[in-house]
């Protein structure tokens, strides 16, 4: 089969399109035939060697929409997706034209859902619905999402599924336009010191729950927190490190939830897909759109322009 593959890491320059042999699925596992493959930025960081514990060679990508071709009965022919820790960090992943996984790994794809847009719904929207899960975002839930980027977006559309109350926050015009549109109230970002204020102004004495999905917002988030409230975090600055005003946070009896998808496996994730996959049949949940389609033999080219901030969701065709 053909796929994507590294077998050092540093430099971009590591991924090959290379003919390999196709996975053949154990008794308990299926064998998928990839029809969609998402391009996630983790993907590209983990040809960069930011996940120590890749091992190698590897066939990157986590996200994933195809047709079990092999595996038991009951799963043949099956429209699945599925996501997950193991693929592209110890196992082979997604960018490829088949993908081998344990077969409660995958979940039945939403009929509404084109192989491309389930394909690109995985990494964000498990990272969105681990987050609300475990800030314990519920019907009334005063939740502030920082970020107009896909985990941002998908929190929103999440969170407006379970009733929760939201306001979201992006620094560039450009996303503040676009997440208004949605019909979603959103403010502007400007300077960390005014947060507080800003999010007091809409929530008076503040967000229960704040979703930072940027990793730069997390000190001046502590301001805009109401009491006993929770702040998410999915990314930090580069050096993992940040000035934490801990008296402000212990004085509002406040807490931090670390989320990181990397935590949970194929079954896991199966099982995320399985309670919210059901809100795009019911027409709870907008459909991905502006998704960049892009044959698998391309995969070395897109994987540059993701790396260099390009705009768009990639989804790569095998």
């Amino acid at each position: 089969m053909k796929a994507l593959q590294f077998d050092r890491t540093g430099d971009l320059s590591a991924l090959r399109y290379v003919e390999v042999a196709t996975p053949v699925p154990g008794a308990d596992e299926v064998l998928v035939e990839i029809k969609a493959a998402g391009l996630n930025p983790s993907d590209v960081k983990n040809v960069l060697g930011r996940f120590p514990y890749t091992t190698l060679p590897r066939i990157p990508g986590r996200d994933f929409a195809g047709v079990v071709v092999a595996g038991p009965d009951a799963l043949i022919g099956k429209e699945v997706w599925g996501t997950g820790r193991e693929l592209g960090f110890f196992a082979d992943g997604s960018h490829a034209q088949f993908v081998k996984l344990l077969a409660g790994g995958v979940a039945q794809k939403p009929g509404n859902l084109s192989f491309a847009q389930a394909a690109s719904i995985g990494v964000p929207y498990t990272t969105a619905w681990d987050a609300l899960e475990r800030s314990l975002v519920t019907t009334g839930t005063r939740l502030l999402v920082i970020g107009g980027g896909a985990v941002g977006s998908a929190a929103l559309a999440l969170a407006k599924v379970r009733g929760a109350e939201v306001l979201a926050a992006a620094r560039r015009p450009e996303q503040v336009k676009d997440l208004r549109e949605q019909g979603y109230p959103t403010i502007q970002l400007d300077k960390p010191e005014d947060l507080g204020a800003q999010v007091n102004a809409v929530y008076a004495g503040g967000a229960e729950v704040i979703f930072d999905t940027t990793g730069f917002w997390l000190p001046a988030s502590v301001a805009a927190l109401a009491t006993f409230g929770r702040i998410a975090i999915i990314a930090a600055p580069v050096d993992g490190h940040v000035q934490l005003p801990a008296l402000a946070l212990y004085r509002k009896g406040g807490s931090v939830v670390g989320v990181n998808t990397l935590l949970y496996g194929v079954q896991a994730c199966a099982a995320m897909l399985d309670q919210f996959g059901r809100y795009f049949d019911q027409d709870l949940l907008p459909l991905p759109q502006g998704l960049v389609e892009s044959p698998l033999a391309e995969g070395l080219e897109r994987y540059g322009e993701v790396n260099q901030g390009s705009g768009g969701k990639v989804i790569l065709l095998p």
